[in-house]
């Protein structure tokens, strides 16, 4: 642990540390409202694309765990940014749900081709789609790039990864991240609380984006907790390695308080 560090921020993951599918995981309410008691800031950073910022915030609350708009840092978010600013509409592969995120976007124009976790919307016909409007130069916008997610049923499954490499090998381009491990992705979540980058500890179960990604854009201190998609393993495939590997987001928690009362 590094003993010069004192927190004075927090970032969460939020699938497979806070939930685990439709289930809250033991004492995560209560975490959220020690950090918060103690006058830590905490941001929700998530790559979650199968819900709408609307939805996904419903979702917590349902679950206890109290969430303000402004305090949920998901990907579409930035990627409607980038389209409003650089004048190109929306040709989305992405899962119903997540639409209405993109609802108030140029509705014509320019297109440029806008990728999530499209679950069984990763048809070949959708796939083609988007792959000739990049063949034809259109940009390429991925919503994240994890390779895999906890499913409802307990095991891993494809998360939107893969099928962003699909089409960058397909067309010979690169996509323009939005999500984890973004290093403007975790640096909005950051300035938002009023922090430096390395005053702020990031708790994830993805050792590559909520880890490795968040160290490697400045983030003060990385927890991997053993929950989610964690494998045994995993901290000693990635570098640079996690600042600490806990159990849980309880023992994360406990860990974040020493660091924010003493700097250790």
């Amino acid at each position: 642990m590094q003993s010069c560090l004192m927190v004075k921020g927090v970032l969460l993951d939020v699938s497979g540390v806070l939930l685990d599918g439709d289930t809250v995981l033991p004492g995560a309410a209560e975490c959220i409202v020690n950090l918060e008691s103690a006058g830590l800031p905490v941001r929700f950073v998530t790559n979650t694309t199968r819900q709408s910022k609307r939805q996904l915030a419903q979702h917590l609350r349902s679950h206890g765990i109290e969430v303000e708009l402004h305090g949920l840092f998901a990907p579409a978010a930035a990627a409607c940014a980038w389209l409003r600013k650089n004048g190109y509409a929306p040709h989305l592969l992405v899962h119903p749900d997540l639409e209405e995120d993109f609802a108030e976007c140029h509705a014509s124009g320019p297109c440029a081709v806008v990728i999530g976790d499209a679950a069984q919307a990763f048809a070949y016909d959708n796939l083609n789609a988007a792959f000739r409007k990049l063949q034809k130069g259109a940009p390429f916008l991925a919503l994240a790039r994890n390779r895999s997610f906890k499913d409802r049923d307990g095991l891993l499954s494809l998360d939107a990864g893969p099928f962003v490499e699909a089409l960058e090998y397909a067309a010979g381009t690169k996509a323009i991240l939005f999500g984890k491990p973004s290093r403007e992705f975790f640096t909005a979540a950051v300035e938002s609380m009023g922090c430096h980058a390395g005053d702020v500890a990031m708790v994830g179960d993805d050792v590559e984006s909520d880890v490795a990604g968040a160290l490697k854009a400045g983030i003060g201190a990385a927890i991997l907790v053993r929950t989610g998609k964690y494998c045994a393993g995993d901290e000693s495939q990635v570098e640079p390695r996690p600042t600490a590997v806990v159990a849980s987001i309880v023992e994360a928690t406990q860990l974040i308080l020493r660091m924010s009362a003493d700097g250790d």
